[in-house]
């Protein structure tokens, strides 16, 4: 006999012997409880919503340091003669600028205005989110507990091996 019929005998024997050696196979197993797996989990969320605000200002016009400035020109175009006439009207004008604008807004007039402010808060938002079911099943008399992606029903396939002791 050839070295190589010893040596492809000896693997053929060896294949056959574990084959024989082990088995496997599906059966079904009764299920005895099946309990959701949750866990709670938060997605914060922004809030935001515009709450109007009174803001008093006052009111200022420039119609008065107009006024104030023409008639201040003219009065100071009153006095004085060649140059110091030009100095004058234009001290005339200032002053008369600075009188009428006091005169006008003396009074203050306050205006009170309506401003939006936006205002936002983070809110917890908690939700529950299922990561799988704790299954608990029986098979010949034993009972085992696996954690799963579905809830199997009343049946359960599972593998069964089988292999003698050695």
């Amino acid at each position: 006999m050839s070295r190589f019929s010893v040596a492809a005998g000896v693997v053929l024997a060896f294949a056959t012997g574990s084959t024989a050696l082990a088995a496997d196979f599906e059966d079904y197993a009764r299920v005895l409880s099946v309990t959701p797996q949750v866990e709670q989990v938060n997605y914060p969320q922004q809030e935001c919503r515009t709450e109007y605000v009174p803001v008093q200002r006052q009111s200022r016009g420039v119609g008065g340091s107009i006024v104030g400035g023409v008639a201040g020109g003219i009065l100071g175009n009153q006095v004085g003669g060649g140059s110091g006439r030009t100095v004058a009207t234009a001290a005339g004008a200032i002053a008369g600028a600075i009188v009428g604008d006091r005169m006008e807004n003396s009074n203050g007039t306050i205006v009170t205005e309506q401003q939006p402010v936006r205002q936002c808060r983070t809110i917890d938002n908690w939700q529950t989110r299922n990561n799988g079911y704790a299954v608990t099943y029986e098979y010949h008399g034993h009972t085992y507990t696996s954690i799963m992606p579905y809830d199997p029903g009343d049946r359960l396939r599972v593998r069964v091996s089988v292999a003698p002791r050695m």
